[in-house]
């Protein structure tokens, strides 16, 4: 490997089962509300809004209340699968034209032409509408236990107190620290006299926290009011809006069956994989390779999407009830826009379409935006069931697949499929290799595409940022991306 990190470091993440609920996050801190939650007598969907809103305080830069995404549930009295749709749309007075095409390519993401002023990805110019808190209120109402003011109540708890500035947050903010400057808002939030990330004397350790006290006040207020304190109410004036129930997309596949959101997510895509797959007895790294190379070109055709910054959980109650949650900003702090009034990070989800006119995801009023993130609900031929999703852009669906391949395919547990090296194929021509592969497996795939390597590691993300917990008979387990400094599980005490 050509790179300065050790060849010999292991870095794991340990296992245990329980009785009790467990939540698996992007933040330990979102996962311990999450299974406090349980504790206090909530299911899976209390969890998942109590999760949601304390990771979008934790996480700032992934996640929040101006994020979309969608949800995966199952739901063990009735056997039944269902998913919630709140991914972002365009705001109905959106005028294609105010984004004039300039040439070149976005400096961000996505391989677009590039807009003019780059009004589709930096700035309030570039905000969708969320749908994270009609989302969240839209299962509450159907499934929800305890009242959704005490499972909102926690995240506005941790932003009161202010989320800690240690390490890794200093680094992601220093990854973006020039687009911060340039709002006065997010500058005053993230960074030092609006210029420099807060990174601690190198042996120094970090006391620092973010100043949220207004995001407080905002889930406060949407925790008296619900979602309208968003859509028409206190907080915003976003009255159109409307999270939906969507049928998931069942496929049978190996002896087992993987349930996916529909429409504008990642989920048609591991769909069309698994069917694939099914053909293929045992199938390896390779074939994982060669149906997400056919499945992303046949994507690229319509859409186009590159890497997001996105956050993923995923939650189990005792009784056997499962969500499996993703939500995104888009870009990593999304518009780097932080509303004065309200303390919210606001999205930059305009991005999501091609700025050029007359294709299938061309920017208009009103329109869903396209993602890739892809939270399912799985069951092993064994039985076990299983949540899983993850961040990580258009890598997500492979490592997706990956994980239901190695669980369903090749019979492994939850902590060995967590630990087993991936590879990452989402378009272009190059396969990126774990160099941890087997040498067999590495031979492979050099044999049938051209391979790049990169490791896992904390930064940049290679290969995605999962988080699963799974079932076997009445004993619940979880677990998170092994690199990940933040992420972890925590089970109902």
């Amino acid at each position: 490997m050509n790179d300065n990190f050790s060849d010999t470091q292991l870095v794991r993440k340990r296992i245990v089962a329980t009785r009790g609920g467990v939540v698996a996050a992007q933040h330990k801190k979102a996962a311990t509300v999450g299974a406090e939650v349980l504790a206090a007598g909530g299911d899976a969907i209390d969890a998942a809004v109590a999760t949601s809103f304390a990771v979008g305080v934790v996480e700032p830069w992934m996640s929040g209340v101006a994020a979309g995404g969608a949800m995966v549930l199952w739901r063990a009295k009735e056997q039944k699968a269902y998913v919630v749709d709140y991914g972002m749309r365009s705001p109905r007075a959106l005028n294609p034209a105010d984004y004039p095409v300039v040439g070149g390519q976005d400096p961000e993401l996505f391989a677009w032409p590039r807009v003019k002023d780059d009004r589709n990805v930096q700035g309030a110019t570039a905000v969708a509408v969320p749908g994270v808190a009609a989302g969240m209120e839209l299962a509450h109402q159907k499934f929800g236990r305890l009242p959704w003011r005490e499972v909102v109540a926690p995240a506005a708890k941790l932003a009161r107190e202010g989320m800690l500035l240690d390490w890794y947050a200093g680094l992601l903010i220093a990854s973006t620290a020039r687009p911060l400057s340039l709002d006065g808002d997010a500058a005053a939030l993230f960074l030092e006299d609006g210029r420099w990330p807060p990174l601690a004397g190198w042996t120094a350790t970090s006391e620092k926290r973010l100043d949220q006290r207004r995001l407080a006040d905002t889930l406060e207020t949407i925790g008296r009011q619900g979602a309208t304190a968003l859509y028409g109410g206190e907080v915003g004036a976003l009255a159109a809006y409307r999270a939906q129930w969507a049928e998931p997309i069942e496929v049978r596949y190996h002896g087992g069956r993987v349930f996916a959101a529909p429409g504008m997510t990642g989920g048609p895509v591991i769909v069309e994989c698994l069917r694939d797959l099914q053909a293929v007895a045992k199938p390896g790294y390779v074939d994982y390779a060669r149906t997400l190379a056919r499945h992303w070109g046949e994507r690229f055709q319509t859409a186009g999407d590159r890497d997001g910054c996105t956050t993923h959980f995923s939650i189990v109650d005792r009784e056997g009830n499962f969500c499996a949650v993703t939500q995104t900003l888009l870009s990593i702090f999304g518009s780097r826009v932080v509303s004065p009034s309200t303390g919210v990070l606001l999205n930059n989800g305009i991005m999501w379409f091609d700025p050029e006119p007359g294709r299938p995801n061309s920017l208009a009023p009103g329109k869903r935006c396209l993602g890739n993130y892809c939270p399912v609900v799985g069951e092993t031929p064994s039985g076990d069931r299983y949540a899983l999703g993850a961040a990580g852009g258009r890598k997500i669906v492979g490592a997706v697949l990956q994980l239901s391949s190695f669980l369903i395919d090749h019979g492994m547990t939850l902590e060995d499929a967590f630990h087993r090296p991936r590879m990452d194929m989402s378009g272009g021509d190059t396969v990126l290799a774990d160099p941890a592969l087997a040498p067999d497996d590495r031979r492979a795939l050099e044999a049938a595409f051209r391979v790049a390597t990169a490791r896992r590691g904390v930064y940049p993300d290679a290969y995605a940022r999962p988080c699963g917990v799974l079932r076997s008979g009445e004993m619940n387990m979880g677990c998170t991306e092994p690199a990940q400094p933040w992420a972890d599980t925590v089970a109902e005490v």
